[in-house]
């Protein structure tokens, strides 16, 4: 197997919220492999942008993390601001949910893009211009050259994306985080910009990370999935296992709760509850409260993750019962 990219071990987080400590994540296992395209998937509240906060250290001073980030052999948990300045961008970028938020208002395009490649490829003055209009080209942005003197409120939602990555390509990066990249855009402007990033990471064998609540949309852009619920990953498996042969009773009724495009019509079925807050959960399994499937032992103790096959792994006491 290929020596990954970037590796978490045992990632925790706990938050300080001066009353008492609560644990977010409980031990992150994930490994990255150059190339790779990874979706992480899970309801609201299961842990998805956390993790990869915490992987950059852009969680604040409440935040305290633990395990491992390995980045080229080096632990990025706990390393100094300078070491992570050089990372983030550099080598693993990020695209936020909502690029209206995170690019400034005040400051124009091209000023910002300036910002990025000055940082990470020491660009300044025309070549710093030449390089921020190649970009935009590189995106599909039309007019790139006029675009560069635009603040962000002159751009559409699907444009201040499209910026975004752009920012985060200013780097080269080996990684490309994307958290909810197609949130609040319609499915046209959705689809163009998952094309977009398809053909960003054909040309340049860059790995991608894709945070997303649309599961079609992790089906048709990722090679692996890991599905995400209170903080664990529950089940991690190549695409076509998690979407042909799911196994976590989790992954079952996430999938259950889709409609079927072809076939006949049936009703949905919704995972009853709703994910617990991480101050409040339920002794052994999370899941278990939820779960149709869930015996007196699932209460016992959180299960640990076994490997089914090869590649596939499921923590659930019951994973060979639900496979069946």
């Amino acid at each position: 197997m290929a020596e990954p990219l970037v590796a978490l071990k045992g990632l925790t987080v706990d938050f300080d919220t001066g009353k008492r400590v609560v644990r977010a994540l409980h031990g992150i296992d994930l490994e990255v492999t150059a190339g790779e395209a990874i979706g992480l998937v899970g309801e609201s509240g299961c842990g998805k942008s956390v993790t990869w906060l915490a992987a950059l250290g852009l969680l604040g001073k409440s935040a305290r993390i633990g395990g491992q980030v390995l980045l080229g052999g080096r632990n990025l948990v706990g390393a100094p601001v300078a070491k992570l300045e050089h990372v983030r961008g550099r080598r693993i970028a990020m695209i936020f949910q909502d690029p209206s938020s995170s690019l400034n208002p005040v400051h124009r395009i091209g000023r910002q893009l300036g910002e990025a490649l000055s940082l990470h490829l020491g660009l300044g003055g025309g070549a710093a211009e030449a390089e921020a209009r190649r970009l935009l080209d590189r995106v599909h942005i039309a007019d790139a050259g006029r675009r560069l003197q635009d603040y962000p409120h002159e751009l559409s939602g699907g444009m201040n994306q499209r910026v975004m990555i752009a920012m985060a390509l200013a780097g080269q990066p080996d990684l490309l985080v994307a958290d909810e990249p197609t949130t609040a855009l319609d499915a046209t402007i959705q689809a163009q910009i998952l094309e977009l990033l398809g053909e960003i990471r054909r040309e340049s064998g860059m790995a991608m990370v894709l945070i997303s609540h649309d599961l079609g949309v992790v089906a048709e852009n990722t090679d692996r999935v890991c599905v995400m619920y209170a903080g664990r990953i529950v089940e991690d498996a190549p695409s076509d296992t998690i979407f042909g042969a799911p196994t976590h009773p989790y992954t079952q009724g996430l999938l259950a709760a889709l409609p079927e495009l072809e076939g006949p019509r049936r009703p949905l079925r919704a995972i009853a509850g709703v994910v617990p807050e991480p101050a409040n959960l339920p002794p052994g399994c999370s899941f278990a409260p939820r779960c149709e499937r869930a015996i007196a032992d699932c209460s016992r103790a959180p299960p640990l993750a076994a490997e089914l096959s090869l590649g596939h792994r499921v923590a659930c006491i019951r994973a060979a019962e639900a496979r069946a």
